[in-house]
C-alpha cells in the first residue's frame, strides 16, 4: 500500500508542471481573443466614427451648362415643290426642326467634392465642372451654396471652387494626407454621391499604385477596390486617420458600373495642383520638347543593347530645350535628374513635375554609348496637344502618279518625297525621308502598323532620302545576321520607332 501511494505522488509531481503550462497558455489565448484590435490602421472594427467626423465636409456638386443648339451643324430640311401633297404639314415640320437646332438647351451634371479649407475652398474633378455656367455645392445638412471656379486643370483633372457666402461662417473641412505613406493593402474609405445618392460610404483597400490611364493624363493613380461609381468623381479617398490621400476620378468597367477597379489622384499630386491653381490660376509644368516611345525588348535587340528600360526619342521640337541640349532622334533616356526612367510615361511625368528653368542631368544611350547631357527645362506651352495617328489604307487610285525612283521592299512601295505626296498627306515642310505609297496587308510592315502616307525617316538610326538607301540598309542588317531593322516612321505628324522584321532568303 505504501509503495502504491509513493508511486501515485511521484506521478502527480510530474503531471502538475504540464497542467500549469497548459493553464497559462489558455489564459493567454483568452486574453488575446478578448483584447481589441492592436491597431485600427491594420484591421478597423468599424468606420462609423470616421464617417461621422468626415462626411459633413463631403459635398455634392451639381452644374448647369447652356448648350447652343444640338450640334447638328447647319443641316436644313429640304423644301418640296409647291403643290405637292402635305406641303403645309412638311413646312411646319421643317420650321420646328430648324428652330430646335438653334434653341439653346441646358445640360446638367452631378459629381462629388470636399471642403479642404474652412473658408469654403472645395476640391473636385475638372470634368465635373468643365463648361459649367452655374455651380451649386450641397452639404449633407441640405445647405446649398453657389460656387465660383478659382481654377481648373484638364491634364490632372483637378478643379478648385470657392463657395459664395456672405455671413463668413466656417465650413466643415478635411485635411490632406501623405499618400506616399500609404501602402498597397492599406484600408481606405470613399465618401461621395454615386448616381445622386448623397453621402454614400464605401470601403476597400489600396489595390495598386502608379497606375497610368493614358498619355493625355500626367497622373500616376492610386487603384482601389472601394466601390466608385458615376457621381463619385471628385470625392475624397480617406486613410484610416481621416486624411484625404486621393481624389476619386475614374473607373475601369465593361458595364459602366463598379467592378472593383477605381482610380484616385494621389493627394501629394493633387495638393500641388491645387496650390498652383490658387496662386496662378493655372498649372505650370516642365517641358522638354521631344516625342518619345518606350524602349521595347524588340527595339533593344535590334540595336544590340543590353538595357530593357528607357524612353526613346522619336522627334525633337525646333527651339525646344531638347534641341538646345543637342538631344537627337534615337537617343534613349534612361535617367532624369537622378531618377530612373522606366518608360515614356515615367519620363513624361518626371519632366512635367520638374521646376521650370531647372538644370537637369539626363543620362542617355546614343549609338550604344552612355553619356550625360545637361538640360534646362522649359515651360509646357498652353496650346500643346497630343495627337493619335489614325490607321488607314489608301486606295490604289488615290496614290501620287510620279513613279520614278520607286522600290518594292518588305511589302512596301517606296518613293522619294515630292510635292504631290506632301500635299496629299498634309506633311509639314520639315519632314524628310522616303514616302510609303502602298503597304501589302500580308506584310510584316502592315502588321507593324505602317500604312500608306507614312514617311520613313531613319533606318537603323541612319537618315534616308531614297528608296534605294532603305533597301541597302535592310540588306546590311540581313548580312550582319539581324532579323529586324529599326525604322523611324512619321505618320500624320507623329513619329515612332518600329522594329520591322526582315525577310531573309535561304
Amino acid at each position: 500500500m505504501r509503495t502504491y501511494l509513493t508511486k501515485t505522488i511521484d506521478q502527480r509531481a510530474k503531471v502538475w508542471p504540464v497542467q500549469a503550462l497548459l493553464f497559462t497558455l489558455l489564459i493567454a489565448a483568452l486574453a488575446f481573443i478578448a483584447a481589441p484590435a492592436a491597431d485600427a490602421d491594420d484591421r478597423p472594427q468599424t468606420f462609423a466614427d470616421l464617417v461621422e467626423d468626415l462626411s459633413p465636409a463631403v459635398v455634392n456638386i451639381s452644374t448647369v451648362q447652356t448648350v447652343r443648339g444640338r450640334g447638328r451643324g447647319n443641316r436644313r430640311v429640304p423644301q418640296i415643290p409647291e403643290g405637292m401633297p402635305f406641303e403645309e404639314f412638311w413646312d411646319q415640320f421643317r420650321d420646328r426642326f430648324e428652330q430646335e437646332q438653334e434653341e439653346p438647351r441646358q445640360a446638367r451634371s452631378l459629381g462629388s467634392g470636399f471642403v479642404i479649407d474652412k473658408s469654403g475652398i472645395v476640391i473636385t474633378n475638372n470634368h465635373v465642372v468643365e463648361g459649367a455656367d452655374e455651380i451649386t455645392v450641397s452639404f449633407p445638412n441640405r445647405d446649398d451654396y453657389t460656387a465660383t471656379l478659382i481654377g481648373r486643370d484638364a491634364l490632372s483633372d483637378i478643379a478648385v471652387l470657392q463657395i459664395n457666402h456672405e455671413n463668413g461662417d466656417d465650413f466643415p473641412s478635411v485635411k490632406w494626407g501623405d499618400d506616399e505613406a500609404s501602402r498597397i493593402g492599406d484600408w481606405v474609405m470613399a465618401i461621395g454621391n454615386p448616381f445622386g445618392q448623397n453621402g454614400t460610404v464605401t470601403a476597400g483597400i489600396i489595390s495598386a499604385r502608379n497606375r497610368s490611364l493614358g498619355a493625355t493624363n500626367d497622373v500616376e493613380f492610386i487603384q482601389t477596390d472601394a466601390s466608385i461609381n458615376r457621381g463619385n468623381s471628385g470625392g475624397p479617398l480617406f486613410n484610416m486617420k481621416g486624411e484625404v490621400i486621393g481624389v476619386n476620378t475614374a473607373i475601369v468597367s465593361p458595364s459602366g458600373g463598379n467592378v472593383g477597379i477605381g482610380f484616385s489622384i494621389p493627394s501629394n499630386h493633387a495638393k500641388n495642383i491645387v496650390e498652383q491653381l490658387q496662386e496662378h490660376g493655372k498649372v505650370r509644368r516642365g517641358w522638354l520638347g521631344v516625342g518619345i516611345q518606350p524602349l521595347t525588348d524588340e527595339i533593344a535587340e535590334t540595336l544590340g543593347l543590353d538595357i530593357d528600360e528607357g524612353a526613346m526619342i522619336t522627334r525633337v521640337e525646333p527651339d525646344s530645350p531638347a534641341q538646345i541640349a543637342q538631344l537627337q532622334e534615337g537617343d534613349i533616356i534612361v535617367s532624369w535628374d537622378s531618377k530612373e526612367v522606366i518608360d515614356s510615361n515615367t519620363l513624361s511625368n518626371l519632366v512635367k513635375r520638374t521646376p521650370i528653368d531647372k538644370a537637369v542631368d539626363v543620362v542617355i544611350v546614343r549609338n550604344g554609348e552612355t553619356m550625360t547631357v545637361s538640360v534646362r527645362t522649359g515651360a509646357l506651352p498652353d496650346e500643346l496637344s497630343l495627337m493619335t495617328p489614325e490607321e488607314g489604307e489608301e486606295d490604289e487610285s488615290e496614290r501620287p502618279r510620279d513613279r520614278s525612283g520607286r522600290e518594292l521592299v518588305e511589302g512596301m512601295e517606296l518613293a522619294p518625297l515630292n510635292d504631290s505626296f506632301r500635299q496629299r498627306y498634309d506633311l509639314d515642310a520639315d519632314v524628310e525621308g522616303v514616302a510609303v505609297l502602298r503597304v501589302s496587308r500580308r506584310s510584316a510592315a502592315y502588321r507593324a502598323g505602317i500604312r500608306a502616307g507614312a514617311v520613313i525617316v531613319r533606318v537603323n538610326q541612319q537618315r534616308v532620302e531614297s528608296a534605294s538607301e532603305v533597301v541597302d540598309l535592310f540588306d546590311e542588317a540581313i548580312d550582319a545576321g539581324r532579323d529586324r531593322a529599326l525604322i523611324l516612321v512619321n505618320l500624320r505628324g507623329n513619329t515612332v520607332h518600329v522594329p520591322l522584321r526582315l525577310t531573309t532568303e535561304d
